[in-house]
């Protein structure tokens, strides 16, 4: 009996965690629930949508659907939930998604427990001892932890090598700002990098000092990336494999069935391509490789003009990065940071990657070749050098429909925005940090009224232009419910209003996610809305967005993902 008993609980496992049985592997009719197609300017809803072979068959009424498929279908019943296209991520970083959820967790609450120092050496100490923890350090020889937020600490501060060498003084740390942009590590990492008092600032980046001008283990942007790369370039095809598995994961629990690595090193792209290979894809991947470590990955054919995918994965693009973070006050900006940073004086705008002559040769180098380009300006100094680069860009070359992407543009001015639409660049905004940051930017960043225009949905909006709304993840966590709230309501953690005329409606949030991040991929063709044709790429929600209270939107839950027909994840 107990062996009967054992096999059934055994039989049910396999049944959770595996593709579900169709009954009819060639067509699904879904009713009963609220149906969005996300096609035009206001909300269009159908009865009935049917699936077939991975596509839409069919969009409308439940009579029209039950007259040509009734009885030769499998038929679900949405039970009063919401049916609607998947979601695209606008911009992520998939890879380091898989990655960091190997680290340790110690973003800030309510995402992580790294609420001050104690707490982050706590975890730290907690994760070395894990299988995790172990794991990592044999594969890469360091301890590594991702999210803290100075901004969040009690601190208010950046831990510094003294305190994680309560971690370790054997073994190197790093501790990843939540950024992304920064990072601290401990005494023997500095040691391992031989990052001393005579060392140099490098290009596009600063090794902080004490007042003795020794290195206090705070490392900004070029200087912390010096010692990120060549661990990630440890990382062997058993890691690799793991991140992409935990990156899909993470995604398609959150309704992401087409996932973005937005800056793809050499090394990454070489495991992305050989998941492909082995086919260890269940949702879409497009790279975007940093094209300043080479554009071999599009010269030697590894890019397709017509956009299309080898089981699940493509490069889509090249990436460019201009300047740094706001929250990290590395972000270029023309006018001074409210409160500077440690160890800066005077007026303190941040600082460029590059000068202006090299990012106009990157952004031609793209337009020549005919190559999407994103580009990280978070800046408005750095919006500034990238219209100036693709303005000479298309003069020279004339590439239509180019859909050049703006990342983040969080301080975009007001004055920039008929440029944008001038030049046909697609803003992909970030106004998950009206959230996450919009109190530390008002409070230290920029200050007001600056801090109410970040990320300027409306005005945008309001110009022509169509946008997306990302998550930048593993900045936070790819969750597409919160990424919604923060574009339609932009209420800080604190519970007040950031810019409250940059608000948008809901359903204008819900076609950054589906509709119009289609377009930005050159996918509108396949994805993006429930129109006959394309891909049957779903989610299912518990509530509609549409039908609520707009401040109860990152409440809803996920309940189901469906990719061409197949569930991919589905609530417990």
């Amino acid at each position: 009996m107990r062996l009967l008993v054992a096999t059934g609980i055994i039989l049910v496992a396999m049944a959770c965690n595996t593709k579900p049985d169709r009954q009819n592997p060639e067509q699904t009719f879904y009713y009963g629930g609220d149906i969005i197609t996300m096609e035009g300017d206001e909300p269009h809803y159908a009865e009935a949508v049917v699936e077939g072979e991975g596509h839409i068959i069919f969009v409308g009424s439940k009579k029209d659907a039950l007259a040509q498929f009734g009885g030769k279908t499998r038929e679900i019943d949405l039970g009063g939930k919401t049916l609607l296209p998947a979601f695209l991520d606008a911009h992520g970083h998939f890879y380091n998604v898989g990655f960091t959820a190997m680290c340790a967790n110690i973003l800030p609450p309510p995402d992580g427990p790294g609420a001050d120092y104690a707490s982050i050496v706590e975890m730290m100490n907690a994760y070395k001892a894990t299988e995790e923890g172990k794991y990592m350090v044999e594969k890469l020889g360091w301890i590594i932890g991702n999210g803290y937020d100075d901004s969040q600490l009690a601190e208010k501060d950046h831990p510094k090598a003294a305190d994680l060498d309560r971690v370790s003084t054997e073994v190197p740390v790093i501790v990843i700002h939540q950024s992304g942009h920064l990072a601290a590590i401990n005494t023997k990492g500095l040691e391992l990098m031989g990052y001393t008092a005579q060392t140099p600032d490098p290009d596009g980046g600063v090794i902080r000092k004490d007042k003795n001008g020794n290195p206090n283990g705070v490392l900004e942007e070029a200087a912390f990336f010096r010692v990120l790369f060549p661990v990630l370039g440890k990382m062997d095809d058993e890691m690799a494999a793991k991140a992409i598995k935990k990156g899909q994961d993470e995604y398609a629990r959150k309704g992401y069935l087409t996932a973005q690595d937005g800056r793809t090193t050499t090394d990454q792209l070489t495991a992305l391509r050989k998941g492909a290979d082995d086919r260890l894809y269940y949702i879409d991947v497009v790279s975007y490789p940093d094209m300043t470590l080479g554009v071999e990955p599009l010269t030697e054919g590894h890019y397709t003009p017509g956009h299309e995918y080898k089981n699940r994965f493509r490069v889509g693009g090249v990436k460019l990065t201009l300047d740094g973070s706001p929250q990290g006050k590395t972000a270029w900006l023309t006018k001074c940071y409210h409160v500077n940073p440690e160890g800066r004086t005077g007026c303190y705008e941040g600082y460029r990657i590059m000068d202006d002559d090299k990012a106009t040769e990157y952004v031609k180098t793209a337009f020549k070749n005919k190559w999407q380009i994103l580009c990280h300006t978070n800046g408005d100094a750095a919006i500034d050098q990238y219209l100036k680069a693709v303005q000479a860009a298309e003069e020279e070359f004339n590439y239509d429909d180019h859909r050049t992407v703006m990342i983040h543009g969080q301080t975009l001015r007001k004055d920039q925005i008929p440029e944008l639409a001038k030049l046909s660049i697609f803003p992909s905004l970030f106004p998950m940090h009206t959230f996450y940051w919009g109190d530390w930017h008002k409070e230290s960043v920029l200050g007001e009224p600056r801090a109410d225009y970040i990320s300027p949905c409306r005005d945008v909006i309001d110009a022509g232009l169509k946008i997306t709304s990302h998550h930048d993840a593993p900045v936070t966590f790819p969750n597409s419910m919160r990424v919604l709230d923060a574009t339609v309501n932009r209420v800080t953690r604190s519970g007040q209003i950031l810019g409250a005329d940059q608000r948008i409606t809901a359903y204008e949030g819900l076609k950054t996610l589906t509709d119009w991040a289609a377009y930005q991929f050159f996918e509108e063709g396949r994805k993006g809305t429930l129109t006959k044709g394309k891909l049957a790429d779903f989610v299912i929600l518990d509530k509609n967005p549409l039908k609520i209270d707009p401040l109860k939107i990152h409440d809803i839950r996920i309940l189901e993902s469906i990719k061409e027909g197949e569930t991919v994840y589905k609530a417990n």
